[in-house]
């Protein structure tokens, strides 16, 4: 019986990365599906339907990455679980900031799962869409895709399903966290889940865990007759943004009767107008945190909010055109898996870079500033040879130009000597492991 055949390389430090998952698709055409989406979400393609990756990633047609999403046995919990293991490597029992969030995404008609008319976040109105809440973590500047799960409306559950909150899933996402090993340092949301006291920050506080989360302005507590609500003097501070700029912000601790644990601050631009689009009004349980930076962590929670934002619209998180929840999953799961690799980049995360990579920045489209959108474009100019010449190649079967052929090979050779440093490293362990 004849050795099954090794998966078709890609570029180097994609095969590299897809390798610390290669036991989940023992099947070679999975493995190599799995390898081509990575690819695929990280090019420049705009929107990345299935038919338009195919094109880029050099296939006939897309039937096999169709196949690979809605038929091929791997299941997103596997993978998850992997990917969540892989994290917790490179982290190494560094803590995070934990942003939790929910994403929405416009949808026409009802035949895809769980979509309704609500609020999604993207335009800033209710539209008929889907959403899902979404957990990130922030390390040393980067983010780092965590966890997601789909809100499952009332009125589009199925047999099986039971309906939860939003603050409920994210609670129960925290928990699964925590369960795996991931430590965080702070918790960051908006209203929905800081006004929802039962289910969710009450769940923070039984698992010790410091926040700032928003409220309203109208937030109600109970006090005595005796007491009342006080606001302290305004203090000025200092936003430092992620560019290293900074503006000058201003603070103010709002008092309910007496100074307790959780404390309450409206941060704002302006103490004169309270402008709405850039006023926050928080409530803070984060001893560790010194008071005047209070403002600039919960500020983090607008610019993940905004990375995250610029991320997925770039790795094609809403062009999925499945209508079962089962394979939309499975999209997003590839698209987390990206995101990942991609962030894996991050100085934090390697103690040193190659020299051959000095070489690579000479190109005039390099980027040096730190930043995950900086990362992707850089990592787009090192496939950009080979997606380029797999858009050309059926022009070279109309006519034929071996030493066309030839330097696009020769080039794409040249971009396999750039690798990413941990997961070169990660892979050398798997190695060794197995020896």
């Amino acid at each position: 019986m004849s050795a099954a055949r090794e998966a078709r390389p890609t570029i180097r430090f994609i095969d590299e990365y897809c390798q610390l998952f290669a036991e989940l698709f023992p099947e070679v055409r999975s493995f190599e599906a799995f390898k081509l989406l990575h690819l695929g979400l990280i090019s420049e393609v705009k929107r990345k339907s299935l038919p338009a990756i195919a094109k880029a990633v050099g296939l006939e047609n897309h039937q096999n990455l169709h196949h690979f999403l809605t038929e091929s046995p791997w299941t997103r919990q596997q993978l998850r679980q992997k990917r969540l293991e892989l994290t917790l490597k490179v982290l190494d029992g560094r803590s995070l900031i934990l942003l939790i969030d929910e994403t929405g995404d416009c949808k026409k008609g009802k035949s895809t799962d769980y979509v309704k008319r609500q609020y999604i976040g993207n335009v800033g109105k209710k539209e008929n869409g889907i959403v899902a809440v979404t957990a990130y973590g922030l390390v040393y500047g980067m983010i780092l895709p965590l966890t997601f799960e789909v809100y499952r409306p009332r009125e589009r559950l199925k047999d099986e399903d039971e309906y939860y909150t939003k603050p409920q899933i994210a609670a129960a996402m925290i928990r699964q966290l925590q369960a795996m090993g991931f430590q965080f340092e702070l918790v960051l949301a908006d209203s929905l889940y800081g006004e929802s006291k039962a289910n969710f920050v009450n769940v923070l506080d039984e698992l010790n865990l410091p926040y700032i989360l928003a409220i309203r302005s109208n937030h109600a507590l109970w006090l005595p007759q005796d007491q009342e609500v006080v606001q302290e003097p305004w203090q000025r501070f200092e936003r430092t943004f992620s560019n290293g700029t900074t503006e000058v912000r201003y603070m103010a601790e709002v008092i309910y009767g007496k100074r307790h644990r959780k404390q309450y601050w409206l941060l704002t631009t302006n103490p004169d107008t309270l402008p709405d689009n850039s006023t926050s009004f928080v409530m803070v349980v984060a001893p560790a945190v010194e008071l005047k930076e209070i403002g600039n962590r919960y500020g983090f929670r607008t610019w993940i909010e905004y990375g995250l934002k610029q991320a997925k619209n770039a790795l094609g998180w809403a062009d999925f055109r499945m209508t079962h929840y089962e394979q939309i999953e499975k999209w997003w799961e590839m698209v987390m898996s990206a995101f990942l690799m991609v962030s894996l980049f991050a100085d934090a995360f390697n103690d040193s870079c190659p020299l051959v990579h000095q070489r690579f920045a000479q190109h005039p489209w390099w980027n040096n500033q730190s930043g995950w959108k900086h990362l992707l474009n850089n990592l787009r100019l090192v496939v950009q040879p080979l997606i380029c010449f797999n858009w050309l190649k059926r022009w070279l079967e109309v006519f034929p130009i071996a030493s066309l052929q030839l330097g696009f090979e020769q080039l794409t050779h040249q971009m396999n000597q750039f690798i990413c440093p941990i997961v070169h490293w990660l892979n050398l362990q798997l190695i060794y492991s197995s020896a």
